[in-house]
């Protein structure tokens, strides 16, 4: 073993120093991202249902929160999170069925998971203000 050649030092595992980021690989990343924003985001829907259910303040202090531009913001951000999640899981359905595997189709879904949440999200508030007058 003494004339073996010298031992090259590498990473135990590849990492952003070898691997450039891809469209699919920030798409994978946001998804994760998204189903935590959803977690957190529940914690909103039980405030909501607890305060429906409890007293009428307990409902306005909820519609005061809710209704403030930073409300608003976190309320949109949800709507955005919950679309994304689904559309990428519907993603990774198709790819349970061993559909999409090829490069330009993977990159041709996570585009279409990104442009579908953001006009879904947008169309989905613009018929809920419409709606609400």
């Amino acid at each position: 073993m003494a004339d073996s050649p010298p031992r090259v030092e590498r990473p135990l595992s590849p990492h952003l120093q070898i691997y450039r980021p891809l469209f699919t690989m920030m798409m994978s990343i946001v998804h994760r991202i998204t189903g935590v924003g959803l977690y957190f985001g529940t914690i909103l829907l039980v405030w909501w249902l607890l305060a429906t259910a409890t007293s009428r303040g307990a409902y306005d202090t909820f519609m005061w929160v809710a209704g403030s531009p930073i409300g608003l913001l976190v309320l949109f951000g949800f709507t955005w999170a919950l679309l994304h999640h689904a559309l990428g899981g519907i993603r990774h359905f198709m790819w349970d069925f061993i559909y999409g595997f090829g490069p330009k189709e993977r990159v041709l879904l996570a585009k279409a998971t990104l442009a579908g949440s953001v006009v879904l999200t947008v169309l989905l508030w613009i018929v809920g203000l419409a709606l609400k007058g």
